[in-house]
């Protein structure tokens, strides 16, 4: 079956109140209408399922993989990781350049991307305005504020300079006036250049100049719509493709940006169009996989060994791996795990070979310490930490008070769906090596963005849960984005981690321009978290990989993209002949 299509051009419509040639200066007076460069029966789709909803597409706020892939697919930065070689290109910056001492980097922008908003009713998108370097500043500075509440708010903190200070002021002592002040180091030089000041001559900085949270967002439209400024209809994008629907609990779908200089859009992909239906059983996504309405597929774990061995599937089914690795938090402020002996305790009763194997189906690495192979500065994988060791739980849990689990209080662990399980290893592990009894333990499910709620550093210690399952994916390649943005005490502190030496420790690394000797402290520090004498804020379980099912008219990068940040979708493509075929078929 081929594919009917043809080539109509590009229509623009100009309203302007007064005569005369457009020019950029003038483009924020003037009302663009692009109608679609391509008429085609079947639009070029990519097809897919998931399970979880998007928690946001605010850039300062996003922090999950589910919210960062369309993110990444609606908003441009200042540069991007190239998903076949992941090697940072530029993207918006054309060029930049860094002082003398390492702490100012000038970054030269280009001029040729608009500012548009799509009309999902008309489908058609206008033009809006040209991206300036004034949306680099209002968007980092947005980060920064803590009245936002975005977790990456503390990980810019941590090396722009000035954004500390606002980052970590109390909330209700903040005003627009000192967020968008001059506090925060991020300047216009001209319309095309930014300048941004860091605390330090950080050696990962340039790693983070892909990152959602550092991306520009349009100030005007935040300030009509508010918290509704991401609306479909409202929201208004400046990369590869516009949202077109967003409907909780049935799908959303996403269509190409053709106004897009072509060099932006990029990587050879020729997706017009993006369907992500909402299906929270597993299964029911294997189905549609089958009957070929979907393009790619987890497989779930009861089907494993059969996808494995249908020669039906034989080019379809790969093993992916990424750099996520998954854990369950304790918050330190609550009994019993505002105790260090018993935090110890509970990780060192956590069989991860058994785990992997019994929960997870084999998908996945165990994992002891926190930093994976493949990250700067990571040391040999499993090399550093106690592990699985119920000699070692019992008498940690003795000197912490709870002899043979006596007088242990309630434990509520949370988790985010589908991770229920989890929680149930655990509490068999804590029955057979602790002499915990299973009545003590209560397990909840909740969808994820709930779950983030439900564990923020403001939620009152009575309301959060004992222990929680969270995993996390890197935004840079660098073990600083490990140990200090996710378990800091100042960073966006879930664990109500008190400060200690080990922070020290995180800060001198981070300042630290010397390869060997930030191996060498990244090592000491995953030492002190996970040690026989660590710390404890987490229990490391896995390094993930997933058994997955690609049509074999679908093709991208799978294995190298989304390793930092979210996916390109203008790296994929579809032979929609032979998709359309198969479905007749």
């Amino acid at each position: 079956m081929q594919r009917r299509c043809w080539w109509i051009g590009l229509v623009v419509v100009l309203t302007m109140g007064m005569g005369g040639p457009v020019t950029m200066s003038q483009a924020e007076d003037t009302e663009v209408t692009i109608v679609a460069m391509l008429q085609t029966d079947v639009p070029v789709t990519l097809d897919s399922a998931t399970a979880s909803e998007i928690s946001t597409l605010d850039p300062a706020l996003a922090s999950d993989t589910v919210s960062l892939t369309p993110i990444e697919n609606l908003f441009l930065g200042l540069t991007d990781v190239d998903p076949f070689t992941n090697e940072i290109v530029p993207e918006l910056a054309q060029s930049w350049e860094v002082s003398a001492d390492g702490t100012v980097w000038t970054f030269h922008l280009r001029s040729d991307v608009n500012w548009m908003r799509y009309d999902p009713a008309s489908d058609t998108a206008g033009i809006v305005r040209p991206v300036v370097a004034d949306d680099f500043v209002f968007g980092i500075k947005r980060t920064c504020d803590p009245r936002l509440g975005g977790y990456y708010g503390t990980v810019a903190a941590k090396v722009i300079s000035g954004c500390d200070i606002i980052n970590q002021t109390p909330s209700n002592n903040l005003t627009d006036d000192a967020v968008y002040g001059d506090t925060i180091q991020v300047q216009t030089l001209d319309e095309q250049t930014l300048a941004i000041t860091l605390q330090y001559p950080a050696a990962f900085f340039f790693a983070m100049t892909p990152m959602w949270m550092l991306r520009p967002v349009p100030a005007e439209v935040i300030r009509e719509y508010g918290d509704e400024w991401t609306a479909p209809g409202n929201i208004v994008t400046n990369g590869p493709f516009f949202i077109q629907e967003l409907t909780r609990g049935l799908q959303r779908v996403f269509v190409r940006n053709t106004a897009l200089p072509i060099e932006l859009f990029g990587y050879r992909s020729n997706l017009e169009k993006v369907v992500q239906l909402v299906i929270e059983d597993q299964g029911t996504a294997f189905a549609l996989y089958i009957d070929n309405k979907t393009d790619s597929a987890a497989v779930p774990p009861a089907e494993l060994q059969n996808v494995l061995a249908d020669p039906d599937f034989e080019g379809e089914v790969r093993q992916v791996f990424d750099l996520s690795v998954f854990y369950f938090g304790f918050i330190e402020d609550k009994a019993p795990f505002n105790n260090v002996q018993v935090r110890r305790a509970f990780s060192a009763i956590i069989d991860r070979d058994a785990f992997v194997n019994q929960v997870r189906g084999g998908r996945g690495i165990p994992m002891i310490h926190f930093t994976p192979t493949g990250i700067a500065y990571a040391p040999p994988i499993n090399e550093i930490g106690v592990g699985f060791d119920p000699d070692y739980a019992k008498d940690q849990l003795s000197l912490g008070g709870y002899t043979d689990c006596k007088g242990m209080p309630p434990i509520t662990i949370a988790t985010y769906s589908g991770a229920g399980p989890w929680a149930e290893f655990l509490v068999s592990s804590a029955e057979q090596y602790l002499g915990c009894d299973t009545t003590i333990f209560t397990i909840e499910q909740f969808e994820f963005s709930v779950l983030l709620e439900s564990i923020a550093p403001d939620v009152l210690t009575d309301e959060r849960p004992n222990m929680f399952t969270l995993g996390w994916g890197p935004g840079y390649g660098d073990a600083h984005s490990w140990l200090s943005d996710v378990l800091s005490c100042t960073a966006l502190n879930r664990f109500q981690r008190q400060c200690t030496s080990v922070d020290d420790l995180m800060d001198t690394a981070a300042r630290s321009n010397d390869p060997a000797l930030r191996t060498e402290l990244y090592a000491e520090i995953e030492e002190a978290f996970f040690g026989p004498f660590g710390e404890f804020p987490i229990a490391p379980l896995f390094l993930r990989s997933d058994f997955v099912l690609i049509k074999t008219w679908y093709t991208g990068p799978f294995e190298t993209d989304a390793l930092f940040g979210g996916t390109h979708w203008n790296s994929q493509t579809i032979d929609m002949a032979a998709k359309l075929a198969a479905r007749a078929g």
